[in-house]
């Protein structure tokens, strides 16, 4: 059976019939104003709505966030801007939230984390905007979350991957890699080594020092818990090298001489943006050194798919979603309608990486919790909104049905799986029964 694809809840759903009784409006664009040096994005309709939908009407809906559009996260924040814009685009077309026109009110933390919570700051106790959604990248997340929480406003946030610090029971994760990312990942790139029998043997570790990152490789700092040093070893794997990097690195030649003295069969680049990419090149400098495998955690996923291609690297990275024709075969044509959009739009605004994945898809769940959250609580009021994700959960087109348990911090069964490059393109290669290609072996 295809996945059903749902651009909001069966409460949105019920929410347009009900509305479905208006005119048609003419193309409109709406904008809020913003302090200097801020992005201001507008929700703008380019299509008639179909004859079933009534236009929104009213006063808009202001959702506000910001995203890492320049600086070191802007490869990878620009993929949630374009998703974020494509979902509020349809979702007004398809009568707006509550009946009223959604406004997504958009400003640049410029990558840089302590900005974070004074945009935040601005666009709720300033501002007032109605809603929000959490920034890119865990150390922005949790800088906006205690904002969120002294308002009570509820928080959909991409990629934050430290589970138990995000203790506020009203943020809700888009991109779950469950309670335990720091075992799950090492254990699931374990799994997959095991099945290329003994091939792999050998693990160099290259640690960014920040969040999720860290998180991976040592787990927390004051915590003794499985993570990527500890598993590999109980799981068989040598690690012969184990390094860390600070955040915003970008002198990378020691590193990679470092790593070809260990000279592992797989390097495991827990690193973020295009960490990867700096410490292939340096590494590619030196004689053309080439690790037989490399697996980078959350990569700016354009930047090393041309790199990984180019070099002869056997290149890996996690994914909970890729657009490879294997798998959008089992799913609503709507879903490949979604991709085609996003590529197009990701195309006009001169992204050199134009795929509707893993990223895009976290983003598009993010908007969705949001939404299902408002509809089914029928009001902006916070609390309901919080108290109906918990009662009921969410139907995520990327992801199917999850449920937000406080408990474990709402973060749900992961659907995590690892993508490889192979023959020019990212393709979902594990777990077996999500895999769109076999697993590739180290390249000799």
């Amino acid at each position: 059976m295809k996945r059903r694809m749902k651009a909001g809840s069966a409460a949105m759903a019920l929410a347009l019939v009900v509305f479905a009784c208006g005119d048609t409006a003419a193309d409109t664009t709406t904008t809020t104003a913003a302090p200097a040096g801020t992005t201001t994005v507008a929700a703008e309709t380019t299509a008639a709505p179909p004859e079933t939908t009534a236009a929104p009407s009213g006063e808009p809906i202001v959702v506000g966030s910001t995203l890492s559009l320049t600086g070191a996260f802007g490869p990878t924040g620009v993929i949630h801007q374009i998703a974020g814009e494509l979902f509020v685009d349809r979702l007004n077309e398809e009568g707006g939230l509550l009946g009223q026109p959604v406004e997504w009110d958009l400003r640049d933390d410029e990558s840089v984390t302590d900005n974070v919570a004074t945009l935040y700051e601005q666009l709720i106790g300033q501002d007032g905007v109605d809603l929000i959604i959490g920034p890119y990248a865990t150390p922005n997340i949790l800088a906006a979350m205690p904002i969120a929480e002294r308002h009570g406003y509820v928080m959909p946030q991409h990629t934050a991957v430290l589970a138990p610090t995000l203790t506020y029971p009203c943020q809700f994760p888009a991109w779950s890699i469950g309670f335990e990312p720091n075992a799950f990942i090492p254990n699931q790139l374990a799994d997959a080594m095991d099945s290329l029998g003994g091939a792999v043997e050998t693990v160099a570790l290259v640690t960014n020092q920040s969040g999720s990152a860290a998180f991976v490789t040592f787990g927390r700092p004051d915590v003794e818990e499985p993570a990527a040093q500890t598993i590999f070893p109980e799981r068989g794997y040598e690690v012969v090298a184990n390094i860390p990097y600070p955040p915003g690195n970008t002198e990378w030649d020691a590193i990679a001489a470092e790593v070809r003295q260990a000279d592992p069969d797989l390097l495991m680049v827990n690193g973020l943006g295009v960490d990867a990419n700096g410490l292939i090149e340096a590494m590619l400098a030196l004689d053309g050194y080439r690790p037989p495998m490399i697996f980078a955690l959350f990569p700016a996923p354009g930047p090393l798919l041309a790199l990984g291609s180019s070099s002869g690297i056997e290149v890996l990275s996690v994914s909970i979603f890729e657009p490879n024709e294997a798998i959008l075969a089992d799913m609503e044509p709507s879903v490949t309608e979604i991709v085609d959009e996003f590529a197009e739009r990701a195309t006009a605004a001169g992204v050199p990486y134009t795929v509707f994945e893993t990223q895009a898809a976290a983003s598009w769940n993010a908007w969705e919790i949001l939404v299902q959250g408002v509809e089914g609580a029928g009001s902006l009021d916070h609390q309901a909104i919080c108290d109906y994700l918990h009662e009921s959960g969410a139907d995520l087109t990327f992801a199917g049905p999850v449920e937000f348990d406080e408990s474990v911090n709402n973060f749900w069964d992961t659907n995590l799986g690892i993508k490889q490059i192979q023959d020019g393109d990212w393709v979902m290669v594990w777990p077996a029964e999500r895999a769109a290609a076999e697993l590739r072996g180290p390249s000799s």
